[in-house]
């Protein structure tokens, strides 16, 4: 059969705009995704649908449509995406509607039984990670728009490739071909050049959207539309296939994708062919996403200028310690963005952050807004903020939940109201340690020069709940046979000292020359929360690469 050509127009809620027609526009496709969910979308999307039953889907996907919908129409692009969100049959509806008033005749079917909220008291939204096949029952029904809520990322590809291929569960290598090309399309440009270490390496200012040419036996080619922005090389590659993701198994509702097993290699300018993938059945259970209230939070920056930093930190700290007495959490942070002799006023302060929490608004809004104000014709020379507590606002907690796969409603409903259960996984194995393989012989020893890791190795961090991980690549074997050897999970935490108290997972992929750190808890009850300066970790990565050690000096 043909080749499936699969492009991605959003990596995101709130992404590029125009990437839809731009994608439309540029080249041939046969399929067109859309990825609008995360973790903190889903919080959002619920706090929505408190306000409005009927809301709680991307309403950017249907003004996008309503500019795209005849192009897709005209050059045969089905749409498949997850922008329904909390409500996919209120988004399918809404997109039915805008077809009758355009004039376009499209066929638009959903994918429901995610949604598992009634099972969860207290959380706001619940709702399992389904696999792809749910997708292809609609396309192979005759969708033109198939409809999601909360899909796995990648299955807006395993979905269609298994539609058009005639894939069956079974075909876990294909699955797990198709599972990886997803992963890499899923943040759009990331595949391109966007949030890329060595982005010098070519025009990363306007990167285009990425697209996979995937082949019947699960391998594919990762490239982008003739003339668009950005670059597709090996390591814009690696770099997201590293993205969120642990070690050597990288579990869904369809496959187990072996990690260890992908080949890459440059097949072309902006061509990066994927291929050996090697699949295993998924796990017993789904993963279900728990979003809940958690509280209310509030936070004040007090800018501290010129001398005496530590000091004018400490005064204002036992100022406002009689009102922060009875608050749940209060947390302190001091950057030391400061210089001596600075030139500007910028650059001659540093920022003390407070963040506070409680179940009670009042203990983070009144409370702490009055006594800091109070504070300022009464605290150190220089008092100022940047910017007023307010009076506190509520903040979400993501938790992790699994269910086996029976307990799930799996249910493609096509274009013509008809109902067509998705059958659960019966083929499953439990998820066991892949054992560590062997490292490469270590270089020669010899001169070193202390510099940052940085020069020699390119990384990408992202967030999965409370935990952080950080993909680190070689582009080299040579510094390969280095990093192995030198970046130990030991060394990770002298590097990085926010995890010197954390457990630390070290994951070797030697066929990508990479390594996958896991940063348990870092992020305390993830995104929503905003425990720390960074609340994503998408900068944990550059962190670690700006952080100096002794290098061979034949690598630099």
């Amino acid at each position: 059969m043909t080749t499936l050509r699969i492009g991605n127009a959003s990596g995101f809620y709130g992404d590029r705009f125009d990437a839809m027609r731009e994608m439309l526009t540029g080249g041939e496709l046969d399929v067109l995704t859309g990825d609008y969910l995360a973790e903190l979308t889903m919080l959002i999307l619920g706090r929505d649908r408190l306000k409005d039953p009927a809301a709680g889907y991307a309403r950017t996907f249907l003004r996008q449509l309503e500019e795209c919908l005849g192009l897709a129409h005209e050059r045969g692009v089905r749409i498949v995406t997850n922008a329904g969100g909390l409500n996919p049959a209120g988004l399918a509806d809404a997109v039915r509607r805008l077809a009758d008033r355009l004039g376009i005749p499209v066929r638009v079917a959903q994918v429901a039984g995610d949604d598992l909220t009634a099972a969860h008291p207290g959380s706001l939204a619940a709702h399992a990670y389904l696999g792809g096949f749910g997708i292809a029952e609609c396309l192979r029904a005759g969708a033109d728009v198939v409809v999601t809520g909360r899909v796995t990322d990648a299955a807006l590809v395993t979905g269609p490739a298994a539609a058009h291929f005639g894939w069956t569960p079974q075909d876990h290598d294909r699955l797990a071909g198709a599972v990886v090309a997803g992963h890499v399309l899923e943040c759009g440009a990331q595949a391109t050049g966007g949030n890329y270490a060595f982005f010098r390496d070519g025009d990363a200012r306007r990167p285009g959207f990425p697209l996979a040419e995937l082949h019947e036996d699960g391998s594919c080619v990762i490239t982008k539309h003739p003339g668009t922005g950005g670059f597709v090389d090996v390591g814009t590659v690696t770099a997201q296939l590293l993205y969120e993701t642990a070690g050597a198994r990288y579990p869904g509702p369809d496959v187990t994708a072996r990690l260890d097993t992908v080949r890459l290699r440059q097949d072309g300018p902006d061509r990066v062919r994927i291929e050996g993938v090697r699949g295993e059945a998924p796990p017993p259970t789904l993963k279900v996403g728990l979003n809940r209230l958690g509280g209310f939070r509030n936070e004040v920056v007090f800018v501290l200028t010129g001398l005496d930093i530590e000091a004018k930190a400490a005064l204002v700290r036992e100022q406002l310690e009689p009102a922060l007495g009875k608050v749940a959490d209060v947390r302190w942070e001091l950057a030391r963005t400061d210089r001596p002799d600075a030139p500007t006023e910028e650059t001659a302060s540093a920022l003390l952050r407070l963040v506070v929490r409680d179940l009670d608004q009042g203990a983070v809004g009144r409370v702490l807004s009055g006594a800091a104000v109070e504070l300022a014709l009464a605290s150190y020379p220089g008092f100022h903020v940047l910017a007023p507590p307010g009076k506190g606002s509520p903040y979400g907690v993501f938790e992790e939940k699994y269910v086996p796969h029976g307990e799930v409603d799996h249910v493609a409903v096509l274009h013509d109201g008809r109902r067509i259960p998705v059958p659960p996984a019966h083929d499953t194995a439990v998820l066991d340690a892949v054992p560590q393989p062997p490292l490469p012989q270590p270089p020669e020893p010899g001169p070193t020069r202390r510099a940052p890791l940085g020069l020699v190795a390119g990384a990408r961090s992202g967030d999965k709940g409370g935990n952080a991980n950080v993909g680190v690549w070689a582009r080299t074997d040579e510094v390969w046979r280095w990093l192995a050897h030198e970046l130990t999970a030991d060394r990770f935490r002298e590097l990085i000292p926010e995890s010197r108290e954390l457990t630390v997972v070290r994951h070797v992929l030697p066929n990508l020359r990479a390594l996958n750190f896991v940063v348990e808890g870092i992020l305390g009850a993830g995104v929503a929360a905003q425990h720390r300066f960074d609340p994503q970790a998408k900068a944990l990565g550059e962190w670690l690469r700006s952080r100096h050690l002794e290098i061979p000096e034949a690598l630099l």
